[in-house]
């Protein structure tokens, strides 16, 4: 079994704790208004569509975000990762949407591509662990 680079196993353990714990923090935090008030970035749009109050979507968003983060967390690294890189996505298109707020999309955006990064580099690195990384060469003829 080859070893993962070390060099590359710190970057891939600083994007899997930030992108676990940043959407719990963020989840958790959509019930207790702390870091912001989260319902004043609900696009115009969302909030004609959505069946619910806003405080209580932003509670559903709380619980999808802390579970994409816990699922970073877990052995499903790579999954969540895609999890969360897409949402951030979703949460741009919002940002978008409400005609302010377009630094805070590019941000997302781009923290959308370090959960990309996650999932690449954790693909390897689950490879390299399961011996799948190792190059397989052909059985050469006696």
């Amino acid at each position: 079994m080859k070893e993962f680079d070390p060099r590359l196993n710190a970057a891939w353990w600083a994007l899997r704790i930030a992108l676990g714990l940043g959407p719990i923090i963020a989840g958790v935090d959509k019930y207790f208004n702390k870091l912001a008030d989260w319902a004043m970035y609900l696009s115009p749009i969302a909030t004609k569509l959505i069946p619910v109050k806003d405080t209580t979507f932003m509670h559903v968003v709380g619980v999808v975000e802390i579970i994409a983060g816990v699922i970073v967390l877990t052995r499903w690294t790579k999954i969540g990762s895609y999890i969360v890189g897409l949402w951030l996505l979703a949460i741009a298109a919002n940002l978008l949407t409400t005609g302010m707020f377009y630094d805070l999309a590019v941000r997302d955006v781009e923290i959308a591509v370090g959960a990309f990064a996650l999932s690449q580099l954790s693909a390897v690195r689950e490879g390299l662990l399961s011996g799948a990384g190792e190059k397989q060469t052909a059985p050469q003829p006696s």
